[in-house]
C-alpha cells in the first residue's frame, strides 16, 4: 500500500521547459519521438500493483516529472499533473514509441514491467540520462522496500522523505551560461547508413553486455578512455562501410553527448547536457584504426573543458533570451522548428554515442539488482544510435536502428569479440 510522502510539499505547480527541453515538443511527430528508456533487472518477478504503489510513493520527490505538457501563447510549459500516477503497463516489443500528450494519464514518462524487469521511458523534454537514472534507481529501491527489504538512501537513490531541493529543479543552462565567446558552430551534411525503413515507431534494438574491466584494458592500450575508444570504433566501422559502397565519400560525423554536471556544480534532475560533434573526412586520405582513435580522442579532449562548454551553452541560451524569439507566437516557432529539423536534424550526424557512465547503488541494494541498461531514442536517418551505462563491472550498450539491416551493430560487437572482450547479446528481434 502506498504511503503518504512528506516530500509532497510542492515547490511549484508549473515549470518552464529547460533550455534543452524547449526543442523537443516541436519535434514530437509520427517519425521523431525523442523517447529513451532505462531498465533495471532485479532478482524476482515484478508485482505490477506493488510497482504502482512504489511509483505513487516516489513521485512527489520528483515534482519536475509529476507534470503534463501544456501549450502557451509563446512557449510550451509543464504543469502539475492531477492524476495520481501513469498506468503500469506490460512491456512491449518496440520500445521508445512516441508519447502523445493526451495519453498515458498525460504523464511524459511510461512505466513498463516484464518478468523481473522494470523499465521507465522518458520524453527527453523532461530530463536526460542522469535524471532518468536517479528516478529509476529510487523507484527500484522503494519497490524493494515494499517487498520487505531494508534499502537506505545514497548514491543514485534519493530520499523520498525529503522534498526536492531548488537546485534539483533548476534550469542549469540559464544559471551557468555566461560566456562572451562564440563557439565554432560549423556543420555539414554527413554520411548515413541506408536501408529499408521499418514501420513508424518500430526499431531494431540490440544490447550487448560486456566487462568494464575488459573494455577499459582495451582502451588503455590506445591511451584513451572507454568513451573515446567506443566512439572511435563506431566511426571506424562507418568509415570502412562507406568505402565499400564505392560512392562519393562524405564526412563521418559522431555526436557525443556530455553530462555538464561534471564541469558545473549542479544537481539538477532536468536536462543538463550538450553534445560534441566529431568529424572524420575520408577525402583527406586513408585512415588506420589507430589514427581514428587518436583523432577522436584529441578532438574530444579539446572540446571537453568548461570554457568551451560554457560558450556552447551560452550560444544556445541566447536564442531563448532574444526578445524577438520570446515574442514570436508558438505556432510560428513550431513551424520554424519543423523546417529546421526537416532540413538538418540528423543530417550532421552519422552516429550517436551517449555514455551515462558508472551507476552506483547502496551496497544493501546491489544483491537485488542484476543489471541496468539504457536504450537511446531512435531517429529518422541514423542506423547507429547507441547508449551505454555501467553497473558493477558490466557495461550494457544498446543500438537502436530504424532500418531492417543490423550491419553496424553486428560489426561492432564482432570487433569487440575479436579484441578479446566477451559479449552477451540481447535483441527485441528474438
Amino acid at each position: 500500500m502506498a504511503v503518504k510522502n512528506p516530500a509532497s510539499e510542492r515547490i511549484s505547480d508549473w515549470f518552464k521547459l529547460d533550455n534543452a527541453g524547449k526543442v523537443f515538443p516541436g519535434q514530437n511527430t509520427s517519425t521523431w519521438s525523442n523517447v529513451f528508456r532505462v531498465t533495471a533487472v532485479i532478482d524476482e518477478t515484478v508485482d505490477p500493483e506493488m510497482l504502482r504503489n512504489a511509483v505513487i510513493d516516489i513521485l512527489p520527490r520528483f515534482p519536475c516529472f509529476d507534470v503534463e505538457m501544456r501549450k502557451g501563447v509563446f512557449w510550451y510549459y509543464l504543469e502539475k499533473n492531477r492524476n495520481q500516477c501513469p498506468p503500469i503497463l506490460p512491456d512491449i516489443k518496440n520500445p521508445c514509441t512516441r508519447i502523445k500528450w493526451h495519453e498515458n494519464g498525460r504523464f511524459l514518462f511510461r512505466i513498463y514491467y516484464r518478468e523481473n524487469r522494470i523499465s521507465v521511458e522518458f520524453y527527453h523534454a523532461l530530463t536526460d540520462g542522469y535524471g532518468a537514472t536517479c528516478f529509476l534507481c529510487t523507484l527500484v529501491a522503494q519497490y524493494l522496500r515494499l517487498r520487505g527489504h531494508e534499502i537506505p538512501v545514497g548514491e543514485t537513490v534519493l530520499d523520498i522523505n525529503e522534498p526536492a531541493s531548488p537546485d534539483e529543479l533548476e534550469d542549469a543552462f540559464i544559471k551557468f551560461a555566461s560566456s562572451k565567446a562564440k563557439p565554432d558552430t560549423k556543420s555539414t551534411s554527413v554520411y548515413h547508413v541506408e536501408g529499408k525503413r521499418l514501420p513508424a515507431h518500430t526499431c531494431n534494438v540490440t544490447t550487448g553486455f560486456f566487462s568494464i574491466s575488459e573494455i577499459k584494458e582495451l582502451a588503455s592500450k590506445y591511451n584513451v578512455t572507454i568513451t573515446e575508444f567506443i566512439a572511435a570504433l563506431l566511426v571506424d566501422i562507418l568509415y570502412h562501410k562507406q568505402l565499400k559502397e564505392n560512392k562519393k565519400q562524405k564526412i563521418i560525423g559522431a555526436q557525443i553527448p556530455v553530462n555538464l554536471r561534471k564541469s558545473f556544480k549542479s544537481n539538477t534532475l532536468r536536462n543538463f547536457s550538450l553534445f560534441y560533434l566529431i568529424n572524420l573526412d575520408p577525402l583527406m586520405g586513408d585512415y588506420t584504426f589507430e589514427e581514428i582513435v587518436n583523432n577522436t580522442a584529441l578532438k574530444l579532449r579539446c572540446l571537453n573543458n568548461p570554457k568551451q562548454l560554457n560558450a556552447m551553452m551560452t550560444s544556445n541560451t541566447k536564442i531563448e533570451r532574444n526578445i524577438f524569439t520570446r515574442l514570436v507566437p508558438l505556432f510560428i516557432k513550431n513551424t520554424i522548428m519543423g523546417v529546421y529539423f526537416s532540413l538538418w536534424a540528423e543530417n550532421t550526424t552519422s552516429v550517436l554515442f551517449s555514455n551515462v557512465g558508472l551507476v552506483k547503488l547502496p551496497k544493501e541494494m546491489e544483491q537485488y539488482v542484476k543489471s541496468l541498461s539504457i536504450i537511446p531514442p531512435h531517429g529518422i536517418r541514423n542506423a547507429a544510435r547507441t547508449a551505454a551505462i555501467g553497473y558493477g563491472d558490466v557495461m550494457s550498450l544498446s543500438f537502436t536502428n530504424v532500418f531492417d539491416t543490423v550491419d553496424v551493430e553486428r560489426e561492432f560487437f564482432s570487433r569487440l569479440v575479436k579484441m578479446s572482450v566477451h559479449v552477451k547479446i540481447e535483441s527485441n528481434r528474438d
